[in-house]
C-alpha cells in the first residue's frame, strides 16, 4: 500500500508539474509616435526665397542663407542649402542627384517625383528613399536661372526605418510642403 500511494504521489507530482503553460519571450516592443496635425506658417526674411514651415519646428538660419528646421521630438533636421546659379545649372543639378544617390547602397528603393510649377518659376525633383539609408528623403528646386534650393531629412539615431517611420513619414511631409510652396523673390 505505501508502495502504491508513493508510486501516485510521484505520478501527481509529475503529471501537475507537467501541465505549466509554455513559456515564450515577449518581443521587443517599439514605442507608439503619435505627432500633432500640423500647422504651417510662412517664413520670409533677407533670403532670396520664402517657404512655409511647421509651426512646432524651430528654424535656425545658417551661413548664405542655408537653413537648419530642428524637430527636436523626432530628433530629425531637414537642412537647406542655397545657392546662386551661374551659368552652372547642369552642374548643380548633377550634385543634387549625386547626392541623392550616394544613398543607394543602403536604401531599398529610391522614389523619384518630379514638380513643377509654371507660375511660381519652381521646377525641381522630389525623393522618397526608402530603407536604412541616412536620410529619407532630399529635394531640389530651381528656377533654372537664378535660384537653386536643395533640401536632405537627417535624424540622430541609426537609421532603422520601420522603427523611425512614424516621425520620418512627418518631416517627409512637412519637406514636401516646403518644396510646394517655395516663392522666389
Amino acid at each position: 500500500m505505501r508502495r502504491t500511494f508513493g508510486f501516485l504521489a510521484v505520478t501527481l507530482l509529475i503529471l501537475v508539474s507537467g501541465c505549466k503553460d509554455e513559456v515564450l519571450p515577449k518581443p521587443a516592443s517599439q514605442l507608439r509616435l503619435d505627432y500633432p496635425v500640423a500647422k504651417y506658417a510662412f517664413f520670409s526674411n533677407h533670403c532670396p526665397f520664402e517657404f512655409e514651415i511647421n509651426e512646432n519646428a524651430i528654424i535656425k538660419e545658417d551661413k548664405n542663407c542655408g537653413f537648419s528646421i530642428h524637430y527636436p521630438k523626432m530628433k530629425a533636421t531637414i537642412y537647406l542649402t542655397y545657392k546662386t546659379v551661374n551659368n552652372d545649372i547642369n552642374l548643380l543639378l548633377k550634385d543634387a542627384q549625386k547626392l541623392t544617390y550616394e544613398h543607394v547602397i543602403k536604401a531599398d528603393d529610391i522614389l523619384e517625383q518630379p514638380y513643377v510649377n509654371s507660375e511660381k518659376k519652381v521646377y525641381g525633383m522630389f525623393y522618397r528613399v526608402d530603407g536604412n539609408a541616412a536620410t529619407n528623403a532630399q529635394f531640389y528646386a530651381t528656377d533654372s536661372i537664378k535660384h537653386f534650393v536643395t533640401g536632405s531629412i537627417y535624424f540622430y539615431a541609426k537609421p532603422k526605418f520601420d522603427s523611425i517611420m512614424p516621425a520620418a513619414d512627418y518631416v517627409k511631409n512637412d519637406m514636401q510642403r516646403l518644396l510646394e510652396t517655395i516663392k522666389w523673390k
